[in-house]
Parts: structure tokens; C-alpha cells; sequence
């Protein structure tokens, strides 16, 4: 069975940093753009970043400068580091697996994981 286990998530105080990690088991890691999104409690999920196989990354806009995802193969691990926090970035954050390709949508991720929770005080 594929399983994405998120880790990392915590209280953190604007200005912070966090790092994000998650674990997939059950796929061939390399097939998969590996991608971060999040999500507020009644608003929609939001694309975050998305790294491929090659390493190739892209990001939201609102992330870009601050947050810089990566993997390791050998670990079928994805990053997401995260710095200059601020709250507007508090949401629960999940990773996700895309086999079709690289895109920043949510229907084009096959798995997800739990998500860990980030939260950003002033």
C-alpha cells in the first residue's frame, strides 16, 4: 500500500523556520513528482511546490524566496524547508505524489498524506 507520513509541523513564531519532511513507502519513488500543498479549515487546498525526479522544482508565488522543497531518492524522501515564516502561512501542510507529471493542481496527485500541522503566531 502507498503511504506519504508527514513530519515536521509545529507552533513556530513569525519570522521562523520549519522544516517539513515526508516519507513515502509503497510507490517507486522516482516515477513520482513529489509536491507540497496546504490547506486552511474551510478553504480550499493550496499548491505549495512541486520538485520532480530530475530535481527540477517550481513554487506558488507566495512561497517563492522563502521556501525551498527538495528529495532524496535514495531516502523516498521529499523536503520542505521553510523560512521567514509568517501566520498567512499557518494551514495543515500535506505532501503528495503525482505520476502524471509536475503539475501544481490537486487532481493531479495519485496519493496524500495525513498532513502536519503548521501554525505561525504573530
Amino acid at each position: 500500500q502507498v503511504r506519504l507520513v508527514e513530519s515536521g509541523g509545529g507552533l513556530v513564531q513569525a519570522g521562523g523556520s520549519l522544516r517539513l519532511s515526508c516519507v513515502a513507502s509503497g510507490l517507486t519513488f522516482s516515477d513520482y513528482a513529489m509536491g507540497w500543498f496546504r490547506q486552511t479549515p474551510g478553504k480550499e487546498r493550496e499548491f505549495v511546490a512541486v520538485i520532480r525526479s530530475s530535481e527540477r522544482a517550481s513554487y506558488a508565488d507566495v512561497v517563492k524566496g522563502r521556501f525551498t522543497i527538495s528529495r532524496d531518492n535514495a531516502k523516498n524522501t521529499v523536503y520542505l524547508q521553510m523560512d521567514s515564516l509568517s501566520p498567512e502561512d499557518t494551514a495543515v501542510y500535506y505532501c503528495a505524489a503525482s505520476y502524471s507529471g509536475s503539475y501544481g493542481y490537486t487532481a493531479q496527485y495519485d496519493y496524500w498524506g495525513q498532513g502536519t500541522q503548521v501554525t505561525v503566531s504573530s
